[in-house]
């Protein structure tokens, strides 16, 4: 008997249906006209009408709950969602069969559902006459949903209801300040007054608010819209616990770091806006710090919760944002703004600035307009690209960035980005320029040094292997860390000896020797060795900012023309130049078949005759590849090696990514990455894992929650402990030092005042106990 004749009895072919579903492996489904049966295994498991809508979500459910098949199989092949499956299944397990099918349409006898506790709030709210943007701010909810849910609900004005505006004509009151919390808030006056001047020099005053609740901002927004307000003025709501509010930590090295001054300067105002100059900067770069560094990221957070963080009833959203930044670059001031920052930082930090760090960053774009492309490094091809190149301090540190024009090298960077430079340091003072061997150029150095420059790079090209045993220990303590070296220096000159530089070569443990050159005589070996070395600093920075503050998203999707007469390498010769690659492969083949076939017929392994047509064969191809290799190399020599950009891109044009709005942003960042470094700083002489984990428990402290507290003429801010005793003994330290400032908030008269809540304390015998933390 035929084995295989039997298994073909006992498993007869299966052929579906072309009516047939297959939801799984074991379940299936046939529709006809408008039956259907379910199948399990073959085994009818359900046959009911299409029409039968009762009878299809039963049987949906069962197969569900029975294990035969998941939501997403069965939601796939019925044409459901999971959500909507999931509430069958509560609807058959709450109230049987018949809640299985809701019946079209409202109740026959005309009654409406009843008020959830969220609709007994908004009623609540709108009863005590807050707006509905008011009501939306402090349920976290859309103006639009709060007005959907009103007309849902019936809510009808009173027809007696005023215009809040006009005031009494014979008892004019006065406007109500943030300092003034006992004046009489009534009535209001027929038109704002004049703002006061306020002490902090260089800033513009605080305007005054007419609204009596810090929650519902909706008078000031109607002076703005009226166009007489310059800047809402921040109010504060007694808060507790309120998230992310520990990133008011960073407004004094914000104020400290003259960015407001700076742009109110160079900016003027954004009038007439509730969100103002000041607040538009302000938020941007806590938000930055709040690592939500783009204006589409603000759709996943509560712009209520956001708003109070800075006084304000909501937070600027994307729309608003976007509006503000576009606005701030169509004055063309980023440049400038960059430049007066720079300079405060080399008056307050001036000591970091004796060595300077210069790299570029390439920024690759995805788009679909045609722009000049760099090598991206971490990809490892060339890409439509930007390149940003970055002068950063010894520390690390970012001093001011520069967008290169059609990506141009570094070798042609560097005099604009240096003479930037001396702008900032003054025509006196020397600083050394690192930089890696891209830089690399002789003739680029002889033009550094007259710039009065000296400079510090990796040497390229091949040089002489050194004897190991000319080589020295060298140990040294810099920036609080041991160093050990194994160095050997000699002098060395370029461009037929005009050139005098020091080379100074470090010995690793694999045997690898590193020469690097400079001009600087007067330091010791290590001491340049450690600073050329330290480069990974401004590496790590760019990863950073990369990762943290999203300093290669595009800020806009403007373009602006390019220089159409910019000479680019000709795409006509890249092309023939691919063929002729091409060509003297295909050539060496057939050499090397030539060659294969000449020896083989020696030894006679390969008849005579065979041979001969073959051999001739060859000798034909030969020759039409080296006609075709001749005429091509002609081609390549007849065409220009480069041309006008116009030229290259025929029927294109000639774009470039804009660059003004990116730059902002990109300074910015810089200001929110400097307030980072300055609590860093703050906090190093008391936390000894500074290096490894100090940016990190910065982040931490700008997440943490806080209680807002405003009374008179302060602002009280006490954060909740950290994860641990010894973080939050720290940032106790952090907060005597910024109380030490007396710093007030931007726009008001508040002294900011931190404090640390009650700490849990150590139990000693399986009780819990709490002590305060000191405030100061």
């Amino acid at each position: 008997m035929n084995p295989d004749a039997h298994t073909s009895d006992l498993f007869p072919d299966f052929s579906p249906v072309p009516q047939m579903v297959f939801v799984n492996d074991s379940v299936s489904l046939q529709t006809e006209a408008d039956q259907r049966v379910i199948l399990v295994h073959g085994v009818v498991y359900s046959h009911y009408s299409r029409e039968d809508r009762m009878a299809e979500a039963y049987a949906l459910v069962s197969l569900y709950e029975s294990g035969y098949a998941d939501q997403n199989d069965l939601g796939r092949s019925f044409g459901y969602s999971t959500r909507t499956l999931r509430r069958l299944q509560q609807r058959l397990h709450s109230g049987g069969l018949n809640a299985l099918v809701r019946p079209e349409g409202r109740p026959a006898d005309g009654s409406i559902p009843k008020p959830t506790s969220r609709d007994r709030t908004i009623l609540r709210l709108k009863a005590q006459g807050i707006s509905n943007r008011g009501i939306a701010g402090r349920l976290g909810l859309d103006e639009k949903m709060i007005r959907k849910i009103l007309l849902r609900l019936g809510w009808q004005p009173a027809p007696e209801a005023t215009f809040p505006l006009l005031p009494q004509a014979d008892a004019p009151a006065q406007p109500v300040t943030i300092s003034d919390s006992t004046a009489d808030r009534s009535s209001l006056p027929a038109a704002p007054p004049l703002p006061p001047q306020r002490e902090e020099p260089g800033l513009k005053p605080a305007a005054q608010s007419f609204d009596a609740n810090p929650l519902d901002r909706s008078m000031d927004r109607l002076w703005a819209a009226l166009g007489l307000l310059d800047d809402a003025l921040p109010l504060f709501a007694p808060a507790q616990n309120l998230p992310r509010a520990g990133v008011l930590l960073a407004v004094p090295a914000l104020l400290a770091s003259g960015l407001l001054s700076a742009a109110e300067k160079i900016y003027g105002s954004l009038r007439p806006s509730f969100y103002g100059l000041r607040t538009t900067l302000v938020a941007y770069v806590l938000l930055a710090l709040l690592r939500i560094p783009r204006p589409e990221a603000l759709k996943e957070y509560s712009p209520g919760e956001l708003g109070r963080i800075v006084g304000l009833d909501r937070m600027p959203e994307v729309k608003i944002l976007r509006r503000k930044l576009s606005q701030l670059a169509a004055r063309k001031g980023s440049h400038a703004l960059g430049q007066e920052i720079a300079q405060q930082r080399i008056r307050e930090h001036g000591h970091v600035f004796g060595f300077l760090y210069v790299d570029g960053h390439v920024r690759a774009y995805h788009g679909k307009h045609t722009i000049p492309k760099a090598y991206v490094t971490r990809v490892r091809l060339a890409a439509p690209a930007t390149t940003d190149y970055w002068v950063n301090d010894k520390r690390g540190d970012p001093l001011f960035v520069v967008t290169a024009e059609a990506n141009a090298a570094l070798t042609r960077m560097l005099p604009t980005v240096l003479g930037e430079v001396r702008k900032l340091l003054g025509p006196k003072r020397r600083a050394t320029v690192v930089f890696d061997r891209g830089g690399w150029s002789p003739k680029l150095f002889r033009e550094l040094l007259a710039l009065d420059f000296d400079l510090l790079t990796y040497r390229k090209g091949r040089t002489r292997r050194i004897a190991e045993a000319r080589f020295t220990q060298h140990k040294a303590k810099l920036d609080g860390r041991r160093v050990r070296y194994l160095l050997h220096e000699q002098p060395v000159r370029f461009l037929k000896g005009k050139l005098r530089l020091r080379q100074i070569t470090r010995l690793t443990e694999g045997g690898h020797q590193t020469p690097i050159v400079t001009s600087r005589w007067d330091l010791r070996a290590i001491v340049l060795a450690y600073r050329m070395f330290e480069r990974w600093r401004q590496e790590n920075f760019f990863k950073y900012v990369r990762e943290e503050y999203l300093i290669d998203a595009l800020a806009d999707y403007e373009i602006e023309p390019d220089d159409a007469n910019r000479s680019v390498p000709n795409p006509a010769r890249k092309a023939i130049e691919k063929e002729l690659r091409r060509m003297r492969v295909q050539l060496a083949k057939l050499r090397a078949n030539y060659a294969a076939i000449t020896l083989e017929a020696r030894p006679r392994r390969l008849p005579r005759t065979a041979a001969k047509k073959a051999k001739e064969k060859l000798r034909t191809e030969i020759a039409q590849a080296k006609a075709r290799l001749e005429k091509l190399q002609a081609q390549h020599h007849a065409l220009p090696r480069r041309v006008p950009v116009a030229e290259a891109q025929k029927g294109q044009a000639v774009v470039k990514l804009s660059t003004e709005r990116k730059h902002l942003t990109n300074v910015l960042k810089m200001v929110a990455y400097h307030i980072e470094s300055d609590l860093l700083e703050l906090i190093r002489p008391h936390y000894k894992r500074v290096e490894e984990e100090g940016r990190t428990f910065i982040q931490a402290a700008l997440q943490d929650a806080a209680d807002l507290e405003p009374i008179e003429d302060q602002l009280r801010i006490t954060l909740a402990p950290l994860s641990s005793p010894h973080r939050s003994r720290v940032l106790e330290t952090l907060c005597q030092a910024l109380n030490q400032t007396h710093t007030r908030f931007p726009g008001t008269q508040l002294e900011i005042h931190y404090a640390i809540a009650a700490c849990p304390a150590r139990p000693k015998s399986g009780q819990v106990s709490e002590v305060p933390c000191q405030e100061f």
